[in-house]
């Protein structure tokens, strides 16, 4: 079960999931996930995923609903959903207590979870337990990490990875054939406004890399088409058939676009993490905030005092020279 509800979150797990899948029946797990993440698409098709069962607790705010497993009844709820697949073993990549309590309503035998609260620990079927992250990094990949070594399934942090559907890069490098040769991906998306590098910013680095004859796609989802427009009519009109909105596709389409990326450049945001897990070298714009550090040789943390501090002529360098 993920704890977590953005696609980058799952992104980070997914090598850890692949392991305890190896140690499960037939090599498979059912993945346990909410709705925001997209798992379908982004692993759905991986050979480790038996199915795909949605804890459908935190709902996107633009969706204006009340999730089906949100509050203590909704905890309950999804505990005798679960009870009705009679699993074995349950494992919990959470600090939380309530996926715990889940866990016992749906009278799975062996839970087990990180163990970081005496309650936790108390609901769970056994250790080994772990301590919560504390250093200078985000913390969610590194806990699992810590996890994921306490019960044997690696001896060392494992670097995310994704596999691209062949049907979803068919369709990617028909959309980008018009571009120029060398591809860069602008993550414009943010899940939070203080996340955000802003719409001049991505106008000026969009700019200056269509301007050096590379091809630029704006990737984002559907709810920042608009800025996506914006950009493209800020700029140069000769420069804008070097510009793409791919605002439109599917998030399969968008890992797959990723893959043929010479770069991706963006807000901290799912696109990131999934640009660096196919393996394409990825910049994130962090300004202050806790350091990425679950892909060191892919993804690279783009610092300042502040965001605002973050330069596009700084970017477009480090994108042209890579």
């Amino acid at each position: 079960m993920l704890q977590w509800v953005g696609m980058g979150d799952l992104v980070w797990h997914v090598p850890y999931f692949r392991r305890v899948a190896e140690t499960s029946l037939g090599g498979q797990v059912s993945l346990i996930a909410s709705p925001t993440v997209f798992a379908g698409q982004l692993v759905g098709h991986e050979p480790w995923v038996a199915d795909i069962i949605d804890f459908d607790r935190h709902p996107r705010r633009h969706e204006g609903r009340q999730g089906r497993h949100r509050g203590v009844m909704g905890l309950f709820r999804m505990g005798i959903e679960l009870r009705e697949r009679q699993f074995d073993r349950i494992v919990l990549f959470t600090n939380h207590t309530n996926r715990s309590l889940v866990a016992v309503t749906a009278r799975i035998p062996e839970r087990l979870g990180y163990g970081t609260t005496w309650l936790q620990r108390r609901l769970l079927s056994h250790g080994p337990w772990i301590r919560r992250y504390a250093g200078p990094a985000v913390g969610t990949y590194e806990d699992a990490t810590s996890f994921a070594i306490a019960q044997g399934w690696c001896d060392a942090p494992i670097a995310p990875s994704l596999l691209v559907r062949p049907e979803a890069l068919q369709r990617a490098k028909a959309r980008v054939q018009a571009l120029p040769g060398t591809l860069h991906a602008l993550c414009i998306g943010s899940s939070e406004p203080y996340k955000q590098w802003g719409m001049d910013n991505f106008t000026e680095l969009a700019a200056e890399l269509a301007g050096a004859g590379h091809g630029v796609l704006l990737v984002a989802g559907p709810a920042e088409r608009e800025m996506a427009q914006a950009i493209l009519q800020r700029v140069e009109p000769a420069l804008r058939t070097r510009v793409l909105d791919a605002t439109d596709g599917t998030v399969a389409d968008t890992v797959a676009t990723m893959s043929l990326m010479r770069t991706c450049l963006g807000n901290d945001t799912g696109g990131v993490q999934i640009a660096a897990a196919v393996g394409t070298p990825t910049w994130v714009m962090l300004g202050p905030r806790p350091l990425l550090n679950h892909d060191p040789q892919k993804l690279h943390n783009l610092t300042a005092p502040g965001l605002a501090d973050i330069r596009p002529g700084d970017v477009a360098r480090i994108a042209l020279a890579a």
